[in-house]
């Protein structure tokens, strides 16, 4: 049915008894599929699950519903799995679909029922829920430009039943979400594991003359050997100048002599992403400019991961990492000490010309996971630390990132195996 190996679904048990902990007395969650969006004239873009359906039954499949009512007067109705009824026809022109019995085992979830019966079963469990419980897609920075399946039928349940009070689900699988489980952790670690071989096989291949194309190419070919359905986010492959465009997708150069290649690439694994950066020279030699620029941000990533800590704020973190980019672009004589006490200590302009975004985000099951607004830092989290020293004049942009997991005692790089001293990266650019 997928590409991927089926997860266990206790899993999704777990997930779903955290929810049911969270809901009010007498709610009812109806959660919906994804669509599959349209192209042009009968074409179609590959099917990608509403993540926090997925998170709650494992389901890869569009034309999902989930409805969780744990205060249903009958026991059987209190988990509901509706999938897509399979035929002969649609296994011959899209393939198998889920059985009952499959889904069962995918989800953990005793009854399942074919998709059609959705509006019989909310019709007759509805007058029961004294809220129902809907999804919306709340992310800070999301462009919600497109109609979701779930916003129709928010649409249709305000219609339905106008009295009625509706929730909202997103805040609640925020909360959720944050916080990794070990199986979790160890599919992350999985679509890792691809992005450093995907990593190695490239520095094996670059050098003057091949294109950013090219480069993209061979990581995908590493990703697809290994059962990835692919790149986690378009790959940003720029050289030269190009690595200072924040994000750079065309992919479109060659390669020069004397320049540097940053690579922001991750592999997706069942449904979660990878995400790293790293920053090589073209030649497989950092000149001595290079390695002085490459040198300061590799220190401020190590600094930066030694505050992401629990009980820190985002904007803590934020704040001491921009003071340690601050010491860096001192000392790599982008900016005058004396100049740097002048400016304005809430916006930084003078170190934001040279370091303009975040530091980094949560991952998991979306690239820039979701997370409750200004959540101090906890164990059991999972961020990116990505910091990044962009030189236009100079054509030299440098950004290194890894995925750390915050630990009790001590965070657990995720990456720990990949190259990262400039050292190393020569090393093997030139074995």
């Amino acid at each position: 049915m997928t590409r991927y190996d089926q997860i266990d679904a206790r899993l999704f048990v777990r997930n779903r008894e955290r929810l049911k902990k969270l809901l009010p007395a007498g709610a009812m969650v109806v959660l919906h599929a994804n669509d599959i969006l349209p192209t042009n004239a009968d074409g179609v873009m590959p099917f990608s699950q509403n993540r926090d359906l997925f998170y709650l039954t494992g389901v890869d499949q569009e034309e999902t519903v989930l409805i969780l009512f744990p205060d249903a007067g009958e026991e059987r109705d209190r988990e509901i799995l509706l999938v897509r009824e399979t035929s002969e026809l649609i296994a011959i022109w899209e393939g198998d679909k889920l059985t009952k019995e499959a889904a069962k085992e995918v989800s953990g979830i005793a009854r399942v029922e074919w998709v059609q019966d959705f509006e019989a079963h909310l019709h007759r469990l509805a007058p029961q829920a004294s809220s129902i419980v809907l999804s919306t897609n709340e992310h800070l920075r999301a462009a919600a430009v497109v109609e979701t399946r779930n916003d129709r039928f928010i649409k249709s349940c305000k219609a339905r039943y106008p009295l009625h009070r509706l929730e909202r689900l997103s805040p609640l699988m925020h909360q959720l979400r944050i916080i990794k489980d070990e199986v979790e952790i160890e599919q992350l670690q999985k679509a890792i594991d691809i992005t450093e071989a995907g990593f190695r096989r490239a520095l094996g291949f670059i050098k003057p003359g091949v294109g950013e194309w090219e480069v993209e190419a061979e990581y995908m070919h590493e990703f697809l050997r290994r059962r990835s359905r692919g790149f986690a986010y378009p790959p940003i492959i720029g050289s030269g100048k190009n690595a200072c465009v924040l994000h750079y997708v065309e992919n479109r150069c060659v390669c020069q002599d004397g320049e540097m290649l940053l690579m922001d690439v991750g592999a997706e694994w069942a449904n979660w992403n990878a995400d790293m950066t790293r920053t090589v020279p073209v030649n497989g030699r950092f000149s001595k400019r290079q390695r002085e620029v490459y040198d300061a941000c590799l220190s401020v990533f190590r600094g930066s991961c030694d505050i992401l800590r629990p009980g820190v704020t985002p904007k803590e973190w934020t704040d001491q990492t921009i003071e340690l980019m601050e010491e860096a672009l001192i000392g790599i004589g982008l900016i005058d000490a004396k100049e740097a006490k002048k400016q304005d200590p809430l916006t930084k302009p003078l170190v934001k010309k040279y370091y303009m975004h975040g530091i980094g985000h949560h991952i998991g099951l979306d690239v820039h996971d979701v997370c409750p607004p200004h959540e101090p830092v906890r164990e059991g989290m999972v961020f990116t630390v990505e910091p990044g020293i962009y030189i236009r004049e100079e054509g030299i942009g440098v950004r290194i990132e890894n995925d750390i997991i915050i630990g009790k005692d001590r965070n657990v790089d995720m990456f720990a195996n990949f190259p990262v001293e400039a050292e190393e990266i020569e090393e093997l650019m030139n074995s």
